[in-house]
């Protein structure tokens, strides 16, 4: 099954001319996703995924940056006859929030669902689950753990022939943990079937200072999303505004052992390039992705995550030093060329 990050909004806490304000959708299978909903989201999304209907908004906090695109979005799914209902999680005050913005949004034709969160209860879904955590931000702020089951080990069908089992539904028995008869007797599932076999982990801190429970929750992802509003000498400027710089976001991912860390939140002061290369001094497989990338995280066997560009739509007037921040690759995580 895919599972991919695309990167809708990666600036901080106003837009660029290359910059739009935080969103990530995370696509797994026929899922769809979405983590914070800044201005401007659902152009981001028409311009790159399509305006899907989606079934839940995920939101890491309050400020403003980061969930202002949801009532254009609602209006728009209202406007083209959206029915089937529609799921907005986040730490508690979310319903307080949506009193507000009742007089903006007004009457939905379709089911608004507002679903407060607490840290350490998991919604199970079907193959994984979605596990908030506190972050340690200005006000109560959220990170989010995408975590998938466990799978079962390889199937070694020659050994499963070898014993007597036929091809067939026997075979999807075994590989399920059944019994099943063979030439000499039972065959059993563990006389076939290798060790259980780790699903997928991606984690997205939304906006937050460095803190243990990220590391904790972190540690083994196959992808950490972190924030990276500061370069290094802004460290007491992040540390006051509950934000992380480029290196402190490096430092925690190589702690929690991750295979790919992708900077977001970029300030406008910054064009990406020095943030990346702050980060790869402490962790090399750092990237800074852009507007409209996206990471495809396959199997842990199946490789490393990959970052794939997005549309190389560029205004000419674009500034040379954001052109070159736009340059990402770098060990151990894949790059896609243009």
């Amino acid at each position: 099954m895919d599972l991919e990050v695309l990167f809708v909004g990666t600036a901080g806490s106003a837009p660029t001319a290359r910059r739009g304000l935080p969103a990530l959708l995370v696509r797994r299978g026929g899922e769809r996703l979405l983590f914070d909903c800044g201005e401007g989201t659902q152009r981001q999304l028409l311009r790159s995924s399509g305006l899907v209907d989606l079934e839940d908004v995920f939101l890491t906090h309050f400020h403003a940056d980061h969930f202002l695109g949801l009532p254009g979005m609602l209006k728009t799914f209202a406007l083209r006859g959206r029915e089937a209902p529609l799921t907005v999680h986040g730490p508690p005050g979310l319903r307080r929030l949506f009193d507000a913005l009742r007089v903006v949004v007004g009457r939905t034709p379709f089911e608004l669902r507002l679903v407060e969160l607490e840290p350490a209860e998991p919604l199970r879904r079907d193959g994984y689950a979605i596990a908030p955590f506190a972050v340690d931000h200005r006000t109560r702020a959220y990170g989010y753990a995408l975590v998938e089951d466990e799978r079962p080990g390889r199937f070694d069908e020659h050994r499963a022939r070898e014993l007597g089992v036929a091809p067939g539904p026997d075979f999807g028995r075994l590989h399920g943990g059944e019994s099943v008869p063979g030439a000499h007797g039972e065959v059993r599932s563990e006389q076939v079937v290798g060790a259980t076999r780790p699903g997928r982990k991606v984690v997205i801190t939304g906006d937050t200072a460095p803190c243990q429970a990220t590391e904790v929750v972190a540690h083994g992802a196959d992808l950490l999303v972190h924030e990276a509003t500061f370069a290094q000498d802004e460290a007491e400027r992040a540390a006051d505004t509950g934000h992380t710089t480029a290196r402190a976001a490096a430092e925690l991912a190589a702690r929690a052992e991750v295979a790919m860390l992708a900077l977001t939140h970029i300030s406008p002061r910054y064009a990406g390039r020095e943030l990346r290369d702050e980060a790869r001094e402490a962790f090399p497989g750092t990237v800074v992705p852009r507007d409209l990338d996206r990471i495809e995280v396959p199997f842990p066997e199946r490789g490393v995550p990959v970052l794939v560009r997005g549309d190389d739509r560029r205004s000419p007037a674009a500034p040379a030093a954001e052109e070159a921040g736009s340059e990402q690759a770098g060990p151990p995580a894949a790059v896609l060329p243009r």
